[in-house]
Parts: structure tokens; sequence; C-alpha cells
């Protein structure tokens, strides 16, 4: 069984190599013991448990096999799912199992064995690690090894060496029987993780401390070191209810309200004031059907021409999506298969907490008696049908209001069910109870902290590390550390604009106050769409086609919600609180890995490394921009170059049809700015002159691939730029176009190249990579030169003599991973050939791009992703690839000035006629000049050199003394 490299490269060689043998009996009859619980309930219990038993095992470097011993058919699909060996239980029980397993074991030439039950909570590859290495160190691996249980008279797990006698004799006072066995041949070795076996609903309380700590590390697994939370506006669009909740005070009777509903244009009017203060969610509430209680909600729903309170729900939503562009959540109770079907185009995800699964809540003094819709039945239906819908859902606990804690357990067991037919609860609430005046609970004690913290970490280790656990905020002001601490990785929405209606006593925190609670527990705030990252990945599945846009406008490469406005190509100015953060607790793993990076470099850094980079933020950005910076004033110094060149885009007609293009434009006449247009080869040369003029050392020459277009155009048009100016270095051609050009006359790349480069041609251009990931591209590029393509060219090049650029675009349909990949690519090539100058992050201007126009793409990176990108870069492809540059036209001067301090050393070029990205939309102009870069390096620090394309000073005998090492 092969190990995951990360885990063995982080815990070194394994001591010991061992199998482990477990015995799991078939969910329906494990834990007979936990008499408090449901039937379905002890089963989910028992099936989690043996889960992180053997999810533990699959992790630890020192187990080598694990033999499962079942006869259920869920454990067996838990073992083939880990490639585990399934050895039939001959049905004698537990002491049976062990003994078949371990003959099965010895038969397969085992040496050293592990003898371990599956009923833990707490259990990790860590504790089974550190347990094997300390058996290790006590240098008497002839012995074996017993860990006791919790009381000390039982015994939960064995450490066996090669061909060692063993007669399990599991069950009362198992401890001193196998110490009775096995005489002065054993160790006792204790662990608090191995301790904690489950076997009453007291245990749970008893394993508080390891609990916790295993939800901990269950949530850190795959949520790492953010916390999440949703600006939101609170809309509710009525306050009437057929239903009396004991507890609540938002139900009104018509007689409260100043009108029945809220009119459709004063709910846009509002989203509007929501999108303004950053909100990217409307939480639409209300009342369960008020029109089958209420005259006056059936007037006023006839009045408007509505059906229904959801007729009218669908139709603000559909207002909110299509006039504001805001996410609609839309909570509006219990609803069939027709009403969630008409809901779902209109909305981006639903919610119905849960609350409890007893029904014992509604029978005559519970909290729900008298309303029909909490009825657990009907609340478990609307969430089985909306996963049968693909609809994003929020469900969740409300605790305190008088269930056991086996009902929650029981209530945690019916959500879990539910997601593992459907995978569509993205977020489950645990909801304290708070008593409120005037209502039948107002003298019931609120949920103590203790049973909140308890609920949380339960929830976490039940529903595992994919489903998000949020606390509400501001329901336990001043309790929020513990709360992280419990499990939770969200804090649900928080309202810049508007109150709780549900709970209006208690006011929502300030995000900046949000933000400082969150550093102080070790973690960083990030806010969050409506719609998780896990299901917006496959968007095609949880989003109905016309949410598909409207949410990826408001996304950024994570999944997660932009943090402002800032719009590559198009922002003048960088947001304010940009970047902001707190000082936490403890040592980031981003930090740590910035750390790993400048003792050792990142050489060794994989996918999934330089991947989570580019989840920094708060402290993180800064930690990642500051060693970027200092690799680049190891590898340049106080230098910032540019060079002064012109670009020259010869045609705009192309026979390709990048989704991401604006500039290319077909054969036929066009209607726009922008129309086809071809120039002749003495345009080209007047241009190219013109440009010496000026001062250009270069001239940037790239086109559509005009279908009269031939591998001689490119030669000609070298031929045009050397009889105007023969000493201009000509920096030309695309890898899409060198390969054109080759396969129109029939030569081999090399052949190719070599008679471009006898022409006259310097360098190329290390464009059309867009992502090198062959996925993205298929998006972006399907019939354009392929990843593999690409590298063929520039690698071709390289051995040629000629040295190129290189680029990456990003922000569009791409990850975090894609982006890792490429600059994996990047980096691979650099360390064969060497003949990369420079990297240049090209962030995606969408505006005029045809991919985002059809809402099939993101707005670009966000501002904090595009320098990131920069910081990345340099730190990954150090000190392979020694320039960084940052393009002005996609960043702005402002944006230009924080690249330049997270990695970057390079200005660019001041591109006298840039043409393409301001096709796209981008409205930072044509050219910078160089009096605006001197000024711009001079408010660094630092000293501006013009340089030539391949880095050399442009003007050697008046550089300023010592430049030439600095290149």
């Amino acid at each position: 069984m092969q190990k995951p490299d990360l885990m063995a490269s982080a815990k070194g060689p394994a001591p010991l190599a061992m199998t482990a043998i477990v015995p799991i009996k078939p969910l329906g009859a494990a834990k007979s013991r936990l008499e408090q619980l449901a039937p379905d309930a002890r089963a989910a219990l028992a099936a989690r448990m043996a889960t992180l038993t053997l999810d533990a095992l699959a992790e630890s470097v020192c187990i080598e096999r694990v033999l499962v011993v079942s006869e259920g058919l869920e454990i067996a699909g838990l073992a083939a799912a880990r490639g585990f060996q399934l050895v039939p239980d001959p049905g004698e029980g537990l002491n049976g199992a062990y003994a078949t397993g371990l003959a099965a074991a010895r038969a397969g030439g085992a040496g050293h064995v592990l003898l371990l039950h599956a009923d833990f909570l707490t259990v990790d590859s860590g504790a089974i690690d550190e347990l094997v290495s300390r058996y290790a160190r006590q240098g008497r691996e002839t012995a074996a090894a017993l860990v006791p249980c919790k009381e000390g008279s039982g015994t939960n797990a064995v450490i066996l060496p090669p061909g060692m006698a063993f007669t399990p004799m599991f069950g009362t006072d198992s401890l001193a029987r196998h110490r009775a066995q096995l005489g002065q041949a054993v160790l006792i070795l204790e662990s608090d993780a191995l301790a904690q076996d489950i076997d009453q609903l007291s245990d749970l309380d008893g394993a508080s401390t390891q609990i916790l700590r295993r939800a901990r590390a269950l949530r850190d697994a795959s949520f790492g070191d953010i916390v999440t939370y949703s600006p939101k506006l609170f809309l509710p669009l009525t306050q009437m209810c057929r239903d009396v909740c004991h507890y609540c005070t938002f139900a009104k009777t018509p007689g409260h309200l100043a009108q029945p509903f809220i009119p459709v244009a004063e709910a846009v009017e509002q989203a509007r004031a929501g999108l303004a203060k950053g909100c990217k969610e409307a939480l639409l509430t209300l009342g369960e059907k008020p029109e089958l209680r209420y005259a006056a909600a059936r007037q006023w729903l006839d009045a408007h021409g509505y059906g229904s309170t959801l007729d009218y729900v669908a139709d603000v939503a559909r207002a909110l999506r299509d006039e504001v562009g805001i996410l609609p959540h839309i909570n509006a109770g219990c609803m069939n298969a027709g009403e969630l079907a008409m809901l779902r185009p209109v909305c981006a995800s639903m919610g119905l907490m849960l609350e409890s699964t007893s029904p014992r809540l509604c029978e005559k003094g519970g909290p729900h008696y008298g309303s029909p819709d909490k009825d657990p039945a009907p609340r478990h239906a609307t969430l089985e049908e909306a996963g049968r819908q693909s609809i994003p859902f929020t469900t969740g606990l409300l605790i305190g209001i008088g269930e056991t804690r086996a009902e929650r357990i029981e209530t945690l067991a019916a959500i879990r069910r539910l997601h593992e037919r459907h995978g569509h609860i993205q977020e489950v609430i645990v909801q304290n109870f708070l008593p409120k005046p005037d209502t039948k609970m107002a003298d019931h004690p609120p949920a103590p902290l203790e049973e909140l913290v308890w609920t949380i970490a339960i929830a976490r280790l039940m529903l595992g590390p994919e489903i998000s656990i949020q606390a509400p905020p501001n329901l336990n002001a001043g309790q929020l550390e513990a709360l992280v601490n419990a499990g939770i990785n969200d804090w649900g929405g928080v309202s810049p604009l508007t109150p709780d209606f549900v709970n209006p006593e208690a006011p929502w925190p300030e995000i900046a106050e949000l933000a400082q609670a969150t550093a102080r527990a070790g973690k960083v705030l990030a806010p969050r769409l409506t719609i998780y990252p896990s299901l917006l990945a496959d968007s095609a599945r949880w989003l109905d086609p016309a949410m598909r846009a409207p949410v990826l406008r408001l996304a950024d490469g994570a999944g997660l919600a932009r943090e402002d406005g800032w719009v590559s190509g198009r922002s003048q100015h960088v947001p304010n609180g940009f970047a902001m953060h707190f000082e936490r607790t403890g040592k980031s793993r981003i930090q740590a890995l910035a750390e790993e990076m400048l003792d050792y470099g990142a050489d060794e850094f994989g996918t999934a490394e330089i991947a989570s980079l580019f989840d920094a933020r708060g402290r993180d950005y800064h930690i990642l921009c500051e060693a970027a910076d200092e690799l680049r004033v190891a590898a340049k110094g106080d230098v910032a170059t540019y060079v002064v060149n012109r670009n020259i885009n010869y045609t705009n007609i192309c026979t390709y049809r990048c989704t991401f293009c604006a500039f290319s434009k077909g054969t036929r006449k066009h209607e726009g700015a922008e129309r086809p247009y071809l120039l002749e080869m003495e345009e080209i040369g007047r241009r190219v002159t013109e440009a010496r003029t000026r001062g250009a050392s270069e001239v940037c020459l790239q086109g559509g691939i005009h279908p009269g277009f031939t591998g001689e155009t490119y030669l000609s048009i070298l031929q045009a730029v050397k009889r105007a100016v023969p000493d201009m270095h000509v920096h030309a051609f695309s890898p899409l176009e060198i390969r054109h050009g080759a396969d129109s006359m029939g030569m081999a790349l090399d052949d190719y190249l070599a008679l471009l480069r006898d022409h006259g041609l310097g360098s190329l251009p290390g464009t059309a990579a867009e992502i090198l990931h062959d996925p993205v591209r298929a998006m972006l590029c399907a019939d354009k030169v392929s990843t593999g393509e690409w590298l063929e060219v520039i690698e071709t090049a390289h051995r040629t003599g000629l040295r190129t650029t290189s680029t990456i675009m990003f922000g569009h349909v791409d990850s975090y991973r894609d982006w890792a990949i490429h600059l994996l690519q990047l980096r691979n090539l650099q360390m064969r050939t060497g003949g990369i100058t420079e990297f240049v992050p090209l962030p995606f201007v969408a505006h005029e791009a045809p991919l985002y126009k059809r809402g099939q793409a993101r707005r670009g990176p966000t501002l904090r992703e595009a320098l990131l990108m920069h910081a990345v870069g340099r730190l990954v492809l150090y000190p392979w690839i020694g320039n960084v540059q940052a393009s002005w036209v996609k960043l702005g001067g402002e944006g230009m000035e924080l690249a330049l301090r997270a990695g970057a050393n390079d200005l660019g070029g001041t591109l006298m006629d840039e043409s393409i990205t301001r096709a796209a939309g981008a409205t930072h102009g044509q050219e910078m000049t160089a009096a605006d870069m001197q000024a711009m390096a001079d408010s660094l620090g630092r000293r501006l050199v013009r340089r030539t394309t391949l880095y050399d000073a442009a003007d050697t005998r008046s550089a300023p003394q010592g430049i030439l090492h600095a290149f």
C-alpha cells in the first residue's frame, strides 16, 4: 500500500512496517450498547468511527498492510476504497474475528502486527505513528505491547512481534488476561487517542479533550487556516407564518406589520444598497406558507398576481439576480418537488434548518407544538428532494430547546445520511438557543457554552471534513475563539447593513472585530459566496444555467467571494483596506512553507504545496510577498529594469476562436470599434522606423493567424523590419504562429526556427501559453496548440539559440491547482534548457472577452491573486528564472507598485500602441513613458535601468557602475 508522498516526507522513514488487523461488525449490528440512540443513528455513528479508524491507518506511515475482518457490505466498500484486504468474519465474536485476521496476516508473511478496534472518534494517523514509534524506541522489538482503554481494565490495541503466539481474549478485564498470557515479554503503552473507545454516550463526555483536538484536525484537513463568512443582506420578505414556535419573535400577525410582503421594487432597492456595501448574498427569509392562515396574505398575493407565497419569492429572487447581480439564498421552509424546481433557477442555494429529528419536541408542551412545519418528516422530505434536484443546501440544529444529546446525534446522523446519498449539504449550522422576552420559552435557560462546543465538535466528527460547520457569531459574543477551537470553519452570514431579524437583540459583529477574533484563534477570515467552492467547482450539476454567470462574476479562483471591486485592466486604485490583517496565534502552514522556501528553495515543492500558497490572505499574504521580495533583492539588488519597445500587431484577423480573446476578428466585415485589418509590409516598416526614432530597441510583433498566412509571411515580416532598421531587436511570433508557419511550409520546428533566426528573429514571446494544463485549454482554446506542443516549440527555440519569455494568463475558468501546474511546467522546462529570460503574469482582462460576456468565466483575478502570482512565481521559479515582470497594462500604476514589492523586478516595456489588452476592455492606456517608470522606481527606492530584450544593459558605456553584474 503506497503512502502519500507528503506524509512520508513530513515524517521520514517509518521505524517499523506493520500489518494492521481491524474487525468491524456490520453497521446494523454495531454498538448495541448505545441503546439511547435509534438504530439508524447507531449505524451512522458506527460507520463514522470505522471510517475515521480506516482513514488513520491509510494515512499512517507505519502501516503497510491492513486486513479488515467483516461480513458487512458497507464495510467491504470502505475497505476496498482504501485498498485494504477484506477477510470474511467467521461469526465467532470479536476474539474469533481477531484470530481469523491474525492467521490470515501470518499466512501472508506479516512481521509486526497491530490489532486495533474500530470504535474511535479520536484516532488519527499521528496517534498510530506515535504509538509505533514509542514501541520501536523501547529497543524491545521482540516484546508485545498492550494499549489500555480509558478505564485501564480493557485492551484497545495490541502490537505483536513477528511469529509471537497470541490468543485474543478481549472482553471484561482483557488487559489483565492479556498480560498474564504474554508474561514478561509485554509493554504497556498508553495513548490518549486510542484509549477513548466509544461504548456508551457518556464516553463522549470523558473524551472531550481528545474529541476537540480531533475535530480541529478534521476541520484543518479540508479548510486549512481559513474561516469564512458570507457578506449578506438580510431580506425578510414577510414575517407572517402559519407556525407558532414557542421561542420565535420573528413571526408576526398582519396587524403588527406595515405591509404583508415587501414589494419587489423595495427588495431590489435594498439589494442594491447591500451590493454597494460589499454584500454578495441576499438571504430571503420568510414565515412558512402564511396564506394558509391569514386572509391578508391571500388577498395581497391575489392583488399582485401571485398564486402563492413561493411564486412571489421566485419573482423577488429573479429580480435580485437580473437587476442587481446579488445571489439569492432562499429560506422558504418546507417545499415539495415542484416548488423546489421553481426556485432552483433563481437562487444559488437554499436552506432549511432541520433543527431536530425528535418528534417529541412537537408534542404538547414541546417547543414545536402547534407548528405543523416543524414536524421532522416534512422537513426531512424537503432536504431529500433538494438533494435529488442537486440544490446546494444549508441545514442545521437548534440546541438547547429541550432535546437530548442522543437526539442531537440522531439529527446529525440523519443529515449525514442525506449527504451520503446526494452530496448537497454544503453547511450545517449549530445554533444555540437564547430565550426571548414575550415568548412561551422566555424563562427557558439558554444553551450553555459547553453544550454548544460539544455539539460543534461531535458534528465535525460525524459529518467529516467536507461539510462546512458554522455557528452564529452574533449569538456568541465574547466566546468566538472557543467555537473555532471546537471545529467550525464558518461564521455564516454577517450583514454590514441589516440586522438579524430572527435575533434582533443580537447585533452582528463588525467585520474587523470578527477578523480579529478569528485571528486570535489562529485563523484568517475570508468572505465566501452562498454556494461553497466544492459545489461551484461542478457548477454544471449544482447551478441552474441562469445562475452561473451571476455566481462567477462574484467568485475568486478558490471559489470564494472576491474581496473587493478591483478589476484587472480597468481599476485605477488599490481598494481601501486591501490586505488588512491582524496578528494571529501560532505559525500558519503558509508561513512555514515560506520559511522553507527561503531556507531550502522550492524545487521539492509539488502541485499541492504550490496551489496552497495562493490561499494566502491577511498576514500570510504579506509573508509571501515579503519572502518573494527577499529573493528579488538576492537576485537583482535595488535595480528595476524596463525596455523601450513598440507593439506591432500586424493583423487582428484570425482563424482560431479562443474564447478569451476580444482582439481577433473574422474575415467578414465587423461592426464595432475594432474592424478587421491587415497591415502592409510598408506600414510595418514605417512603424519600426518610428519606433527607433522614439528610442526603441525592440519591436514586439504578434498577430492573429490570418487564413492567408504561411511560414513565408513571417519571413517577409522579418525582412520588412530589418530593411527599416537593421539593428532593431525583433521579439516576435507566438508558439502558435511558429507552429503554423512550420506546418504550412512542411518544415521541422528546429529547421523553421533556425530559418527565422537567420532572417533576423532575436527572441520569442512566450505567449499563447494561457494555462499549461490541457483541461483548461479545452475550455479556452480547444483548437490552439496543446500544452505539449507549446512546450515543444519553446524548448526547440532554446535549442536553436533563441531565448524566450514565459507567461501565464490567469483568472478565468482556472483554479489555484491549474496555476501550480503551469508554474511547475515552466520550472521544469527552464531547468532543462535555461532559455527563459522572464516570467510575465498576465491577469485576465474580462470586460470584452467573449467567454466572460457569455457568463462562462470569472472577472479576472482579484488584486490579491494577481499580486500573489508575482510572489509565488518568484518563489517557485527562483533561481531558475531570474526576472519577474509586472504588466502595467493589466495592473495599473498602483497595482504595479504593489507587484514590485512582491517579487517583481521588471516594469516591462513602454509598449507604444498596446492594442490586444485594450481590445479586451483595459483602460490603462497604450503607453507608459520612461519618465513614468522613473517616477515609479524612485517611489520604491529602486535604480531604474533601461535594458535590452535579453536583459543586457541597453547602453553599457553609460550604464551605472556595477550594472552589468545585476543581470
